[in-house]
């Protein structure tokens, strides 16, 4: 049994593939408490983990020191405002103005299988893992503040094969009087600072979207959230708490990672009995939601992940999880078309014949998918109008898209379009006949970036709309691709469609619109390939892999840049859904030049594509493209679905970046390195392995990245590993060794496979 409910100590226990998370009940009142999570264990009776018999927590001492009791006590959900001064998972506003609420333990069931979050008391549309009955088990608890008559029903969702527990809550107001929910979490952790412990977030700006961010956790609180409506470039809805000594291969990690594509926000607090608390949920900027009588809220789900083995085995556990049980789309584990993008090929400058021509050009190099991006419709000539207006604009397009899309299929080739389905240039007719339908505050100037406002989601009317003009585009010109960008963030929050006391309620409502648009269109178009993007990487985050099995990583192709918004991406979401794509050089972020066959090598790491004109390629480079191509295919499964290990990493030693793939049969695998700067004077370097059979025996192929074969340090490599093989174990614990290339940025592949 994955949960085990002692009745008689009031204790519930869940364990998961090798871990334990043990809560436990103290006092008449019945308070819930978390008492333990980590390694599996063995004993159920880990109440006095709780310290209840400690003073001041003695329950017969309870009527004389509750409020000493309340603020040291491990509460599961803590409330507000009844003596628990840590930060509180929900806090409420009655229609008399006060605060406070307590929820305390009434009833629990067991059930196979998972809910899903449309099945709880409150059908809302969020993303939710899914799961067979046969994978998993679910405990739920019921809780209750009998003063202000609110219950609360707590989901924890144990995973058989995985370190992995979900978490979900639902609130609902059982009195006869509106209640407002000024803050509704969906996880509460309680950590013990010995050893010390680290929190491990994800963070960064455009164009450097998920670098990875270690700092200890120390007195006081460490906040990472977003208000901007997104999760943002600067920080994804991530935290991980790690001991201290924790690293790639070893150590105790405890992941949180919440399935939420709007505000959110993370805690870590450290408090005066050097005890942790970490809390994640919708971001509390901004929102108060009216929980009418009868009515209830679903907390959107932290999906926690323990591991033993360090960042890796968290990275691993997360990545099987979301592929197999997040991602709905058919194509998470096919073989993806490589497309190549129109944006840094053409910009705004462009017609019919151009864009047949690149397409002409990239179908001869084996290409496979055309994605025409942004300026096909209304008067879109640059990026000052014409969102909104989604109709195609003929005098750059004669006979529209579907004549372009007609010519792009008779060449062999997929077609794609860019959309930005939920914004509103002023200079558009949506905007002349519509100015209500943007988000806006009364009286108030509106904000612009990029020049644009963005659609009132909240309003269903507003959705329909946007949805039937898209859909009839798809439709008509036989689309195979969307591409859906969301390129500002949300200011002058308001909704002419809503009362005054559900104005707190627009940015969640906002999210839950996009999430149903998102879920018809895929519903409707079940083969079509969606990629979603933010300009760039800002709504990477799991509620958008939910709906669509890549996300666009970044607007930065820069392959060098790419190193570590890659590597801190892969910290948590699978590779095949890093839309990662060869651009040109210099780059036209950076200005960097990196060679060809570097730029990739980073791609290869995710879903691959080419963003550039490849008519102006060298021809040196033009005969490159189909060996690349090839080189995907034939390494995609293993990518898609293989387990990655993160081997050196170029943010810590400013000199090398390794990362390798391995099947789930450890029968082959994938070793990319990529030499950032060159060192003079340097002996090879000894890279060791990780993840193989060590009673295995394999052999290594030096993989070449373009037709004129290999060169400098990779032939040296080439020409000692010729005709040699190599038991697991040696190349995990001795290495292979890697010789120097004279130059920077150089990249080389390791193919290997089991004798």
């Amino acid at each position: 049994m994955s949960i085990i409910v002692d009745e008689k100590k009031r204790i519930f226990k869940l364990d998961s593939f090798s871990s334990s998370y043990v809560m436990a009940l103290v006092d008449k009142e019945a308070f819930l408490g978390h008492a333990y999570y980590g390694r599996k264990i063995g004993d159920t009776d880990t109440a006095y983990l709780l310290r209840s018999e400690d003073y001041p927590f003695i329950p017969e001492k309870m009527d004389r020191e509750r409020v000493p009791f309340m603020g040291g006590f491990p509460f599961e959900f803590p409330g507000h405002g009844c003596g628990d001064f840590r930060t509180a998972c929900v806090e409420i506003r009655t229609e008399g103005g006060h605060t406070a609420v307590n929820p305390v333990y009434t009833s629990h069931r067991i059930f196979p299988g998972k809910p899903l979050l449309e099945g709880m008391p409150a059908k809302d549309g969020l993303p939710a893992v899914f799961a067979a009955e046969a994978d998993c088990s679910t405990l739920e608890l019921i809780l209750e503040d009998k003063a202000v008559s609110l219950e609360l029903h707590l989901f924890y969702t144990v995973f058989e094969k995985l370190d992995v527990i979900v978490k979900s809550a639902c609130i609902c107001n059982k009195g006869e009087k509106a209640i407002y929910l000024t803050k509704f979490l969906s996880s509460s952790l309680t950590f013990e600072n010995e050893p010390e412990l680290d929190a491990i977030t994800l963070h960064g700006a455009w164009a450097r979207e998920r670098n990875i961010q270690r700092r200890p956790v120390t007195c006081g609180s460490f906040r990472i959230e977003s208000r901007r409506g997104e999760p943002g470039h600067q920080e994804n809805p991530f935290m991980a708490i790690a001991e201290r000594s924790a690293d790639q291969r070893q150590g105790n990690v405890y992941g949180i990672s919440l399935v939420y594509s709007g505000n959110f926000e993370m805690e870590a607090a450290l408090d005066s009995s050097d005890s942790v608390r970490v809390t994640a949920g919708i971001g509390t900027d901004n929102f108060c939601w009216k929980l009418e009588a009868g009515s209830s809220f679903s907390a959107p789900e932290a999906v926690l992940v323990y591991s033993s083995q360090g960042l890796g085995g968290m990275s691993r556990t997360y990545h099987d999880l979301f592929r197999n049980h997040l991602i709905r789309s058919k194509y998470k584990f096919q073989d993806r078309p490589v497309l190549l993008n129109s944006w840094e090929a053409a910009y705004f400058d462009f017609d019919t014949e151009k864009l047949l021509g690149i397409a002409r050009e990239a179908a001869a190099r084996k290409v496979e998918l055309f994605v025409l991006d942004d300026g096909w419709f209304g008067k879109r000539d640059d990026d000052n109008t014409s969102l909104g207006d989604w109709f195609v604009n003929e005098k750059k397009l004669p006979g529209g898209l579907v004549r372009l899309s007609d010519e792009v299929h008779k060449l062999g080739l997929k077609f794609g379009l860019w959309f930005e389905p939920e914004m509103v240039s002023p200079d558009s007719d949506l905007y002349r006949a519509h100015p209500d339908w943007a988000v806006s505050v009364p009286g108030r100037r509106r904000s612009l970036s990029r020049n644009q406002l963005v659609l009132d989601y909240s309003r269903p009317e507003v959705c329909d709309y946007v949805y039937d003009m898209i859909s009839k585009v798809i439709r008509e010109a036989k689309i195979d691709y969307v591409k859906w960008d969301m390129n500002r963030a949300l200011t002058e929050v308001g909704s002419a469609a809503l009362p005054a006391d559900r104005q707190g309620e627009i940015l969640h409502r906002y999210v839950l619109g996009m999430y149903r648009l998102q879920g018809r269109l895929v519903s409707d178009f079940p083969d079509l390939l969606l990629e979603n993007c933010s300009a760039g990487g800002a709504r990477f985050d799991p509620g958008m892999i939910y709906f669509s099995p890549q996300i666009w990583c970044s607007d930065d192709t820069d392959a060098i840049e790419r190193l570590a918004i890659q590597e801190g991406t892969a910290l948590v979401y699978p590779l095949s859904c890093m839309g990662a794509h060869v651009s040109v050089c210099p780059n036209h972020v950076t200005r960097r030049t990196t060679p060809f066959s570097t730029r990739a090598a980073v791609a290869l790491a995710g879903t691959f594509g080419y963003e550039l004109d490849i008519t102006k390629l060298s021809e040196e480079d033009k005969k490159a493209v189909p060996h690349q191509i090839e080189l995907y295919h034939r390494f995609g499964s293993l990518m898609r679905e293989g387990d990655y290990y993160r081997l050196l990493s170029y943010s810590q030693n400013r000199r090398w970046d390794s990362w390798q793939v391995v099947s789930k049969d450890k029968k082959t695998s994938l070793v990319t390195l990529v030499q950032v700067i060159t060192e003079p004077s340097r002996r090879s370097r000894r890279l060791r392995l990780e993840g193989l059979d060590p009673d295995k025996k394999y052999r290594v192929e030096v993989v070449s990245m373009d037709e004129n074969g290999l060169k400098d340090g990779a032939a040296a490599d080439a020409a000692y590993l010729e005709g040699r093989s190599f038991f697991g174990s040696s190349l995990m614990n001795a290495g292979i060794l890697v010789h120097r290339t004279p130059g920077d940025f150089v990249g080389s592949l390791y193919y290997l496979t089991a004798e």
